[in-house]
């Protein structure tokens, strides 16, 4: 496999106080990792790390290039985006606008880029609502363009922060199944608080409290999360949802 990304003894603080420490990890082109941990735990750092929106004050991050000799390309879906539902722009112009930093932004889209934004929106089972007003769209329809903008330069490497946060329960199953039919083409990591979800899904899982601890299987249970000082519950999915508590201890 080939490598993409490579973390190195990296640590980043904020205002004096160390968010991640001494991280390493290696991200290559069939990776599809599931990255837990508990809130404030640093999860959404390490991606802002990995784009370049944070700099570290110990460590570096390595990028390798591409067959072109390219720096690699890079989708990210946010947990958390901004936006003005007054402003006119349509749901294909956002998707579209995931193109801009492979383009000179006064060039008009092509019609080959106007057909793959609609393939995309397709894709995610929003193709109908292309001319709509973004601003007009409910949370789980904003969470589905906004993916349709992440992939649509066809990325190496896709980092999701929480994206079933919006999304319905019946979507939320979709939308892991597209994620396993995208990793045939790009490495993916997904961050999200419901380990029992991803494990279903992702190859190797990655526990980030403060430090980060890789578990090269997507088998986990509430032993290796205690290992890795992962305090989360594990949930385990099937037929009705339910929780797995300890026995109670004989009175």
């Amino acid at each position: 496999m080939n490598k993409i990304v490579e973390i190195k003894n990296m640590s980043v603080s904020y205002n004096g106080s160390t968010v991640l420490k001494h991280v390493n990890l290696s991200i290559s082109d069939k990776d599809f990792m599931g990255v837990i941990g508990p809130n404030g735990g640093g999860k959404t750092t390490l991606l802002k790390v990995i784009l370049g929106l944070v700099k570290p004050f110990e460590g570096y991050v390595e990028y390798y290039p591409d067959e072109r000799n390219r720096k690699p390309n890079i989708g990210y879906l946010p947990q958390q985006y901004s936006t003005d539902r007054k402003f006119p722009i349509s749901v294909r112009q956002v998707v579209l606008s995931g193109l801009l930093t492979s383009r000179n932004i006064a060039t008009r889209y092509s019609r080959d880029e106007k057909l793959r934004a609609e393939e995309v929106l397709e894709r995610m089972g929003i193709g109908g609502l292309s001319k709509k007003s973004f601003g007009e769209l409910s949370g789980g329809e904003m969470q589905k363009t906004m993916l349709a903008r992440a992939i649509i330069s066809s990325p190496q490497l896709l980092l999701l922060d929480e994206p079933n946060t919006y999304v319905d329960q019946v979507f939320e199953s979709e939308l892991f199944d597209i994620l396993k039919e995208l990793n045939r083409k790009m490495a993916i990591l997904v961050v999200s608080h419901d380990a029992g979800m991803i494990s279903s899904y992702v190859k190797t899982i990655a526990c980030v409290n403060r430090e980060l601890h890789y578990h090269p299987s997507s088998e986990i249970n509430n032993e290796i999360l205690k290992a890795y000082n992962c305090p989360i519950d594990l949930i385990t999915h099937g037929t009705v949802p339910h929780r797995v508590l300890k026995d109670h201890k004989k009175q």
